[in-house]
């Protein structure tokens, strides 16, 4: 169960709960109401181990300490109100909302089996929720995925903020890229963002082409404004289309001229991370 869950981790805290799950005596919680403001998503979801240990995080401990005593009593599945609106009048949450949460001390172990498993294999996936829960199914979207091309600094920055984060990257230095040509071995899909940043601009061209002809949901380089205008006129030239053009997001990031390859790399991740969360809502 451990390797299965160090696994799971790289995928994030609510995979991690669901590949949980399907180990016996694991229960599983689930957000399927939310009065007023929340930190998480409708449908966070967090398991709680027979030893009354948890995996996920939905708040900063105390919730979560509720939630295992009150897994424990239950023999059945049943949707507990905590915070406001709630008869449990020794406890509140400090955002001072109100939670729905399923507690189901047994989860269809198979399902939430399978449902990892279509994760791992980069699949979306569902969960059908007991008849109690309003909620009807959860979704699930694969963990973002960073293909980043880039030399130096910048590279490296992106390297540790992603590890940081527990976000998968794969990168491509010069000693992994050959110039003029594509990246071998090299995986794209529409849960992966791809980002050059490279100085040396002629390494660019084929691996944009190669990230423009896939599903990846993000595609940002990095340059200054004679280097875009220099890189969309050699892609036209190449025959890349200018719908296919005008995806490349440069310069990349939220934080505008920035100075540092640190900040450079966090303005770039955060602008990922922040296109990556919005892909939640169609789930």
């Amino acid at each position: 169960m451990l390797a299965e869950l160090d696994r799971a981790s790289i995928l994030g805290e609510d995979h991690a709960a669901l590949a949980a799950a399907g180990e016996p005596g694991v229960g599983l919680c689930t957000v399927v109401g939310i009065d007023g403001s929340f930190s998480r998503r409708l449908g966070a979801q967090l398991a709680v181990s027979p030893d009354g240990s948890t995996i996920g995080s939905l708040s900063d401990g105390c919730l979560e300490a509720q939630l295992a005593s009150d897994m424990r009593e239950l023999q059945r599945p049943s949707v507990v109100r905590y915070g406001h609106g709630s008869p449990k009048i020794d406890f509140r949450l400090p955002c001072g909302g109100g939670l729905d949460i399923l507690l189901d001390p047994m989860p269809d172990r198979s399902a939430c089996a399978e449902a990892t498993a279509a994760l791992a294999r980069r699949e979306p996936a569902r969960l059908a929720l007991p008849a109690v829960s309003p909620l009807a199914e959860r979704h699930y979207i694969p963990a973002l995925r960073i293909v980043a091309f880039g030399e130096g600094p910048e590279l490296e920055a992106l390297v540790r903020l992603a590890s940081a984060m527990g976000t998968e990257l794969d990168s491509f230095d010069k000693q992994r890229l050959t110039l003029g040509q594509a990246a071998s071995e090299c995986r794209f899909d529409c849960w992966t963002a791809a980002l050059l940043l490279f100085h040396d601009h002629e390494w660019e061209l084929p691996l944009l082409e190669q990230a423009l002809s896939s599903e990846a949901f993000y595609v940002g380089a990095q340059g200054g404004e004679n280097a875009r205008i220099a890189r969309a006129l050699a892609l036209g030239g190449r025959g890349v289309a200018e719908e296919d053009i005008a995806r490349v997001r440069s310069p990349v990031g939220l934080i505008p001229a920035c100075k540092t390859p640190t900040s450079l790399a966090l303005s770039a991740l955060a602008e990922v991370v922040g296109q990556y969360e919005r892909m939640h809502a169609g789930a």
